[in-house]
């Protein structure tokens, strides 16, 4: 069991040059906060957790379980990742850890679906390789094969916050918009959900990608899925870098069977900016090539760092973990005159019933109460007299069921 520290006694490690605001939020209310601008080995990341409360990342740095067994069970309260994903933690191990991962679904929603319609321009024009022609000293004015936006029809595959934000974009371009998700989701403006993702790929003549990393949509973008496209019709992936093969890309692009293509996240990525990149998909005319950047504006950035780092202050400060990424979720004030105890536990019968008996033993009156649980643990969040809460936090930190408790004093 742990009681809360003062808050300039917590220390937190943001990593990879996370916006500076972040670092604001956390030193206006005095915490101990390091800057660093790369991403860690996992050796050295392990190292540098000893004796931290919070930890920052983006997308270069790993935390595995060998990772979080290295971190000091009793110090290392919560995780953000300062972007949309999670994949880059084993956000199961830190669960089970009682360890809470954070992240910003929805602050790099613009940057990215602008960043869309620039590129449905530019493959619609051949820009980029007008652009290039002309910087080699070429001038090749051509209309051939160019056209307007208007009146073309978008298919977005995966219709969150994303995808949605893009298809209102392209809707006010003068553009049809399709959509296809696993949910039934409620349309922005005209736009139109279609039953299948063949549906979608066969009507469209740009199709942008914003779905998630799972086991679902690895690789969910083949010879077979571009077999159904339009045939010239344009492919744009700004989601994840396993969603497409590259290789059947390259050689639809080749065929002309794949008019053009805007790839900015790939299956493999450097792990800095001096390392080198390959992919089959460079030199190939119509292709729009970036470097993982959909969300690598200031604003979006700026957006990211406090939309994470308020919602880790939240729960160092109340227990508050609205927006953890499967971990149960509670948000409720703290009552007045309380102490607040939070309890991770294994997610098996009889947990609160021990606790109350615990309380009741105790003599003690419950101010709050709230328990929520997800697949494998349940987080309790309990307000009680101030003058009582040490002993039943520590009685509740030595059931067999606890993972973790803490006392907010």
């Amino acid at each position: 069991m742990s009681h809360s520290l003062p808050k300039n006694k917590m220390r937190v490690l943001l990593l990879e040059g996370i916006h500076p605001g972040a670092k604001e939020l956390f030193e206006r209310e005095t915490f101990q906060v390091e800057l660093v601008a790369q991403a860690l080995k996992p050796e050295e990341l392990a190292a540098r957790l000893d004796g931290v409360h919070v930890l920052g990342i983006r997308s270069k740095t790993h935390v595995s379980p060998a990772t979080l067994a290295h971190a000091n069970a009793q110090r290392l309260l919560a995780i953000g990742c300062f972007c949309i994903g999670t994949n880059q933690v084993d956000v199961a191990a830190a669960t089970a850890g009682g360890v809470p991962v954070f992240n910003a679904p929805f602050s790099n929603t613009r940057s990215v679906a602008e960043l869309v319609i620039a590129e449905i321009v530019m493959l619609a024009r051949q820009l980029g390789d007008r652009s290039r022609e002309v910087h080699e000293g070429r001038w090749r004015k051509v209309a051939a094969g160019c056209h307007e936006i208007r009146g073309k029809t978008l298919g977005i595959v995966g219709y969150g916050h994303i995808g949605s934000q893009t298809g209102v974009l392209a809707e006010a371009m003068g553009m049809r918009v399709v959509f296809f998700d696993i949910a039934t989701k409620l349309p922005m403006g005209n736009n139109r959900q279609l039953e299948s993702l063949a549906a979608v790929l066969a009507e469209s003549d740009f199709v942008t990608l914003h779905v998630p990393a799972t086991r679902d949509t690895h690789e969910m973008i083949g010879a077979r899925e571009l077999g159904h496209m339009k045939r010239g019709a344009h492919l744009i992936n700004a989601s994840r870098g396993t969603v497409v093969q590259i290789d059947a890309l390259a050689a639809a692009l080749r065929e002309g069977a794949v008019g053009g293509a805007a790839i900015d996240v790939y299956p493999d990525e450097p792990e800095s900016s001096s390392d080198a990149f390959a992919t089959e998909l460079r030199g190939l005319s119509n292709v729009i090539l970036t470097p993982h950047i959909g969300g690598s504006t200031e604003e979006a950035q700026e957006a990211i760092g406090r939309e994470v780092a308020t919602a880790l202050l939240k729960f160092t400060n109340a227990g508050t973990t609205t927006g953890a990424v499967g971990f149960p979720v509670i948000d409720v004030p703290q009552a007045r005159g309380t102490h607040r105890i939070l309890n991770v536990h294994k997610n098996v019968p009889g947990v609160l019933g021990a606790v109350n008996r615990i309380v009741s033993d105790h003599g003690a009156n419950i101010r709050s109460q709230v328990l929520a649980t997800e697949a494998t643990v349940g987080y309790l969040v309990m307000d009680l007299e101030h003058d009582i809460s040490t002993a039943i936090a520590d009685a509740v930190a030595n059931l067999p069921s606890s993972i973790r408790t803490r006392v907010l004093l």
